[in-house]
């Protein structure tokens, strides 16, 4: 697969094994900034691995991932790190909010984290809870709100820091329809105005089709959908 010019994240020939397992085997994948793409497949495809490795949380066993002009597979781990609070966001299955927090403390975090102070912090956290429409819940705990709530306060969270790039696992698999389809129009027009590029790992066709592009991964490969016959 050939990248598109201005791509914001390329990945080449990607290849991960677990001990006999590959989870990856010759993977490529590449997004523009503002763009959704969805990472599609069956259970234990390689699709959650591949997200892992473009995120710079796992370190492929060869090839190649470039952010920014910049390789990912050679930074080191505070670089890695650094990029993950800064101009990463993510958003997970089950949100994995701090339940000790208020929402607006969880949303907050990400910016405490890079020392902003706690004011300053928590008011662009409202901003964002406001956009997200949760704004309401600032002082209740994970445990007082409902799932699509929470997976809401998640995405608010995500966002708050300004990411260039956002990563979402199954980021509706734990909602019903309802409040999925909510939690993708609300997530994917946040990102889109922030001209965020997304990679959305997903198994289910209603959350793909928030894309603008798929990409399906089976046996550790990938296909891009768009670019195939």
């Amino acid at each position: 697969m050939t990248p598109p010019d201005g791509s914001l994240l390329v990945a080449h020939d990607l290849r991960k094994s677990y001990g006999p397992t590959a989870a990856l085997d010759g993977a490529a994948f590449s997004v523009h900034p503002g763009e959704v793409v969805a990472v599609m497949g069956p259970s234990g495809s390689g699709k959650s691995t591949l997200l892992h490795c473009l995120a710079g949380i796992v370190r492929p066993d060869s090839g190649s991932i470039r952010y920014a002009g910049r390789e990912l597979t050679t930074m080191s781990d505070t670089e890695r790190s650094a990029l993950r609070r800064g101009e990463f966001g993510f958003v997970f299955q089950f949100g994995q909010l701090v339940p000790e927090l208020t929402c607006v403390e969880n949303v907050a975090l990400p910016l405490r984290l890079n020392g902003t102070p706690r004011k300053e912090a928590e008011r662009t956290a409202l901003t964002w809870m406001e956009r997200l429409e949760v704004d309401d819940l600032g002082r209740k705990r994970p445990g007082e709100v409902s799932g699509g709530q929470g997976q809401r306060v998640a995405v608010a969270r995500a966002l708050v820091t300004g990411p260039r790039m956002l990563f979402a696992d199954e980021p509706t698999g734990a909602l019903d329809s309802l409040n999925g389809e909510r939690v993708m129009e609300l997530l994917t027009d946040a990102a889109r105005s922030t001209n965020a590029a997304v990679v959305l790992v997903t198994h289910e066709a209603r959350v793909a089709a928030w894309s603008d592009r798929e990409i399906v991964v089976r046996d550790g490969r990938s296909r891009d959908m768009e670019h195939s016959a």
